[in-house]
Formats: C-alpha cells, sequence, structure tokens
C-alpha cells in the first residue's frame, strides 16, 4: 500500500529532532548531503590546500578547485536529485571539469559571490558514485550560483540510471539505500513504527 512521504514515520522520525548515525556516530537532523573528497584523476595527497594555491601551482588540490599537470581544471559541484514526494532534494557534492577559460572565469569571480549569470558550462562528471554504472565522465553543464554557492550540476539528458534519477526524481526509499552504499545506512535508526 502506498503512503504519502510526509507520513512515513521514517521521514517524520528523520526530520523530526536529530538522532544519531548508527554508522558514523555523528549527529544530524533531516536530510544530509554526501560528498567526494576530490576528483577520481585527483592521485596526489588528500591534504587540501588552501584556495590561493591555485594561483602558483599546477598540481592543486584545495576544498573548492583541482587542478591537474596545468592542463585539467576541476572544481567542486552539486548535483541534486529531487525527492519525490517532497520539493527537498538529496545532494552529492560531486567533482566536475571546465575549459580553462570558465575556469579562469570561475575562480577569478570567485570572492564576490556573484556568479549566478555566468554560464551553463559544458563539463566531464569527474567521480564514480557507488550504486550506479560507471558514472566517470558522464556531459554535464555547471550552473554558478549567487553566494558563494557551488554550482549546480546538471547531467546531459540519457538513459543513465543518475541522469535518469535527476530528471525523474527517487524515492525516500532509494535515498536510505544510497546512505547505506555509502557507509551510512539509517535504516535501523528509523524504525517503520
Amino acid at each position: 500500500m502506498f503512503m504519502p512521504l510526509e507520513q512515513d514515520p521514517r521521514w517524520l522520525r528523520l526530520h523530526g529532532r536529530e538522532w544519531t548515525c548508527p554508522c558514523c556516530g555523528e549527529r544530524h537532523a533531516g536530510l544530509f548531503d554526501l560528498a567526494c573528497d576530490k576528483p577520481d584523476f585527483w592521485q596526489g595527497a588528500e591534504e587540501k590546500r588552501s584556495n590561493s594555491a591555485v594561483l602558483t601551482s599546477s598540481n592543486v588540490l584545495t576544498e573548492d578547485f583541482c587542478i591537474l599537470d596545468g592542463e585539467n581544471f576541476f572544481v567542486r559541484c552539486v548535483l541534486q536529485l529531487p525527492i519525490t514526494g517532497t520539493p527537498e532534494y538529496f545532494g552529492y557534492g560531486v567533482w566536475a571539469t571546465l575549459s580553462k577559460k570558465n575556469f579562469d572565469v570561475y575562480l577569478n569571480t570567485f570572492d564576490e559571490g556573484n556568479q549566478g549569470h555566468l554560464g551553463p558550462w559544458f563539463g566531464w562528471f569527474a567521480n564514480r558514485l557507488a550504486g550506479y554504472p560507471d558514472t566517470l565522465n558522464l556531459k554535464c553543464h555547471l550552473h554558478p550560483r549567487d553566494g558563494r554557492q557551488r554550482p549546480c550540476l546538471e547531467l546531459e539528458p540519457t538513459d543513465h540510471p543518475l541522469a535518469l534519477e535527476q530528471q525523474r526524481g527517487i524515492s525516500f526509499d532509494r535515498v536510505l539505500d544510497i546512505y547505506a552504499l555509502h557507509g551510512h545506512d539509517l535504516r535501523p535508526a528509523l524504525p517503520p513504527a
């Protein structure tokens, strides 16, 4: 029997008060995004440098930017998957390529926080996500946003399951499956009754 999401006790429990993830021990309130720490192409140290290091290095990883061999340019983005039955989104912090020209424009306007008029820019998805056929190098478009928010990443419409989920939305059960695939099985903390 179909139950509207706003009546699902698991959804209500997730949003009702803070709860502790049974896997990582962190306290959460509501949905939380998952993040890829780096583009999959980055083979260097995991330690992030300051964003200013991008100005002087041809191989660098920061919280927001990555450059490989002075030829490959990446920015951190947000891939949003709409959750059916609600206006909320599940988000992945992911990386995508940009051309040098667009990377430079993004970098040069980054501190201003007024980037919503830029783009969209073509890029290539730069991460493999668990639970999907290979997602590396899917075609995408980056939509810069104002207020120093990371760009939204829009996958090109294809029959790839991730692109379909972005277009059609995902169920709350699928959100729970994705969390579990990434080491956050919330289902024991969200009993149905």
